[in-house]
């Protein structure tokens, strides 16, 4: 309750506010402020006016240097806050304005969040190590069917608010979806937009660094919640198997035995060339829960690619692209390699018609 106060208060300083606090958490690009002890700070809600004060007292004795001799003490100072309101107030104060403040704490933090790609590192904590997530990928630049984008949002939105349903029906709040398709169609660029799209953390399990199955579980309880689990190219992580390291029961019973329950709010996102290659046990509902196939571009990818590296909504050219793009299969990888090559919007699209034109030459070839 502290921390969501100190948050939520931090939102309500004024210019008047003498005295306030400012840090930068490690790993974090936003500044956190709050209001620096005996500060007053006044608040209104549902009509009731409240005065907050900040203040600190000196408690206890505990140790100063874990690296000195154990009878090296000092006093520990702790903040808190003193709420002051009329008591026929206090129901309101507990029945509504206190957990006010917890939703609109936890939505600044939200906010705020800097977005965290995690990898596997035996010796971080958690067997997990993060940096700083930074891929510019969103929804508007990935080149995928209009349709499918529209609806992928929309079970993402409903996944995020579905938690009573969740508790109602007595599952995990996790959902699962399988990627697949050839490579360079996007698979990893959608995941990337999804993180951003929900401000989650990634976390990029590669199961083949996974020593064993117990492993597996501490990674799991490792995560955090409004996370994004990746496994990518699933269909290559049991190919040669060995005594001690992870088996396909083990990565069952993570994703959906009661290991899977130990957090809120969590997407599993696999990858795959090859979905014919993968154990049906997989596939079903509740592990992988939605199948998105990533085909080759069309002409609706190809203008969003053409938006994003030539800033173009039309051109002559287009034309002679569309009836290319439907008869040859290239992959949004490669239609976006030929428009990175040249700024000039002519000299690129030219670029990438003889791709097209070479590619449909030699697939004729290959036929006849």
């Amino acid at each position: 309750m502290f921390k969501a106060a100190n948050v939520y208060l931090g939102s309500k300083l004024l210019p008047s506010t003498r005295k306030i606090k400012v840090h930068q958490q490690e790993k974090e690009d936003e500044l956190e402020v709050s209001v620096d002890k005996n500060q007053e700070l006044f608040d209104e809600f549902k009509g009731v006016k409240f005065k907050w004060v900040a203040a600190s007292r000196v408690d206890g004795l505990v140790s100063s240097n874990k690296k000195r001799q154990d009878s090296a003490f000092s006093r520990s100072a702790v903040r808190y806050f003193e709420l002051a309101c009329h008591k026929k107030h206090r129901d309101i104060v507990l029945g509504s304005y206190f957990p006010y403040i917890l939703q609109k704490a936890k939505a600044i933090k939200e906010e705020k969040k800097t977005v965290k790609l995690h990898t596997i590192d035996y010796n971080g904590p958690d067997y997990w190590g993060s940096i700083k997530f930074d891929h510019p990928a969103t929804f508007d630049t990935v080149a995928m069917d209009p349709e499918m984008k529209r609806e992928l949002i929309k079970d993402l939105d409903r996944f995020v608010e579905s938690r009573e349903f969740y508790r109602r029906v007595g599952k995990a709040w996790k959902r699962g979806y399988l990627f697949h398709g050839p490579p360079g169609t996007g698979k990893s660029s959608l995941v990337a937009a999804m993180a951003n799209y929900l401000r989650f953390d990634v976390y990029d399990l590669d199961l083949k660094e996974v020593q064993c199955n117990s492993d597996l579980r501490r990674l799991l309880i490792g995560t955090g919640n409004r996370s994004m689990l990746v496994i990518e190219d699933i269909d290559r992580s049991f190919e040669s198997v060995e005594d001690d390291k992870v088996t396909l029961s083990g990565l069952l019973n993570f994703i959906d035995g009661l290991w899977s329950s130990s957090g809120d709010e969590r997407i599993l996102v696999f990858t795959t060339n090859h979905k014919d290659q993968l154990d049906p046990a997989l596939l079903r509902p509740g592990r992988m829960d939605v199948h998105l196939h990533m085909s080759y571009c069309t002409f609706n990818g190809f203008k969003t690619l053409a938006l994003n590296y030539l800033r173009l909504q039309e051109h002559p050219l287009f034309g002679e692209i569309k009836e290319l793009i439907e008869r040859v299969q290239a992959t949004p990888a490669q239609v976006a390699g030929e428009l990175m090559k040249s700024e000039d919007p002519d000299v690129a699209l030219q670029g990438l018609i003889k791709l097209l034109h070479d590619k449909e030459t030699s697939e004729t070839s290959r036929n006849n």
